[in-house]
């Protein structure tokens, strides 16, 4: 491997040298020289992979099955003792297509939208215009280039995979270096929704009996410190994956197929290209992560959702309640975290873990009954807004973006970084509340 990374630091240096030495020669050349020290660096990374895989055990295939079964027969035992088990075949399905119909579709139809969008902004010099002037802010910020923060608004006002549609775009792909890729995932994440968060939390007022806003806004800047914890821990994960100089793309092969574009079609061509090609990526990568969200997300929502005042009768969104059981035991540690006016105001951030949408429901209730205040409807927005039921969509948007097998490292960091919001909300909103009397 060292002899490879060698030849490959070799490769570049000669293409260096050829490049300012000899200006005119062979493109074709130039080219090549370039392509062989990116496949060596390439495949330098994938043998530290195959170097990883090997250090762990491989169990014989007859115990690797027997432990799968025990395990699928735990889960299956988990559920269908406390539901019986036609009310939990029954309760699966229907969670399931349900969502299917109202959480898939409608996250590819952001994704369509987002898709053309995007498709837009790259042809026209949008996303090139972003890139120079919010570099400043955003590379010391979250390491990324400036047109990063175009996935943070386009997230902002949609939900989190609508970021996936702009990095399948090779143009505003090629602002980035491999090791920034994989990181969009949780900066996207981290304003999935947020939009729709805080429009819901406004709306909340008459239940609180009291003004939200200073709570609404302390919860969304507590959302972008979050965001910046969730990116960074991320980032150095990859940088010892990738190093920080690997391109994500090959800007040679970028540049001639936009001089052809722009050179040879008329305005409303190519506005309608980019429209149809980009919403086009954006079907493809809705149904990419309908299977990771159907299945992640239904297995989240039983395992949060307790069972209806009537007993159980197999509708969907039932479930055994076990989180918030788990968060009621560890109450202790989780009070000076976020704060919270009861031991019930964990379930908002714990079902945020798998739809920020379910989360907001419990709110409303948690108002009325006095279980929460101003001070937890901040906790609530920087973590609503920040995970954004991130377990439901990570694997899916990593798989999209093709680091599947970094989906670990993606969810601990952003696990990490919604803790970090919600500590921060608490503690920030109660430096406000000192400062100007809020209740």
């Amino acid at each position: 491997m060292d002899i490879i990374t060698n030849m490959s630091f070799y490769f570049k240096t000669l293409w260096s040298i050829i490049c300012k030495a000899v200006p005119k020669a062979s493109g074709s050349c130039r080219r090549a020289l370039k392509k062989l020290s990116g496949d060596l660096s390439l495949r330098s990374v994938n043998l530290e992979k195959m170097k990883i895989d090997r250090r762990k055990k491989i169990l014989p295939w007859w115990v690797s099955a027997i432990i799968c079964l025990l395990i699928v027969f735990g889960v299956f035992t988990l559920f269908a003792v406390p539901m019986g088990l036609s009310n939990m075949f029954s309760t699966l399905m229907n969670t399931a297509f349900e969502i299917l119909v109202n959480t898939c579709l409608y996250i590819m139809a952001i994704a369509v939208l987002m898709g053309a969008l995007s498709a837009i902004f790259t042809e026209f010099g949008v996303v090139r215009l972003l890139n120079k002037i919010l570099s400043p802010l955003m590379k010391p910020v979250y390491e990324l280039p400036g047109a990063a923060a175009l996935g943070i608004v386009t997230t902002y006002l949609s939900d989190n995979p609508a970021i996936l549609s702009l990095a399948d775009d090779r143009g505003f792909r090629s602002f980035f270096k491999r090791y920034q890729l994989p990181a969009l995932t949780n900066i996207g994440t981290s304003f999935g929704m947020g939009l729709i968060v805080t429009t819901y939390m406004l709306g909340q007022e008459g239940a609180a009996g009291t003004n939200l806003m200073p709570a609404i806004l302390v919860g969304n800047f507590s959302a972008i410190i979050g965001s910046i914890v969730s990116t960074r821990i991320m980032l150095s994960f990859t940088k010892k994956i990738f190093g920080k100089d690997a391109p994500s793309v090959d800007e040679e092969e970028n540049v001639p197929k936009k001089v052809v574009h722009e050179s040879e079609h008329t305005l409303g061509m190519r506005i309608m290209n980019a429209l149809l090609d980009g919403g086009k990526g954006g079907v493809q990568l809705g149904l990419g992560i309908i299977p990771g969200v159907v299945i992640i997300c239904t297995l989240v929502m039983m395992l949060t959702n307790s069972a209806p005042e009537g007993g159980y009768t197999g509708a969907a969104y039932e479930g055994i309640g076990l989180l918030p059981v788990i968060a009621d035991k560890i109450n202790f540690v989780l009070k000076p975290l976020f704060g919270f006016a009861s031991a019930g105001g964990i379930s908002v951030p714990i079902t945020a873990l798998g739809s920020a949408g379910a989360a907001m429901g419990l709110v409303p209730n948690l108002l009325t009954t006095g279980l929460a205040n101003a001070h937890d409807v901040a906790v609530f927005t920087a973590m609503c807004m920040c995970w954004s039921g991130y377990l439901s969509t990570h694997v899916s948007m990593m798989d999209s973006l093709g680091y599947k097998y970094l989906t670990g490292k993606a969810i601990l960091s952003h696990t990490v970084g919604g803790l970090a919001a919600g500590v921060a909300a608490n503690w920030i909103y109660r430096l406000v509340a000192l400062i100007f009397a809020l209740a």
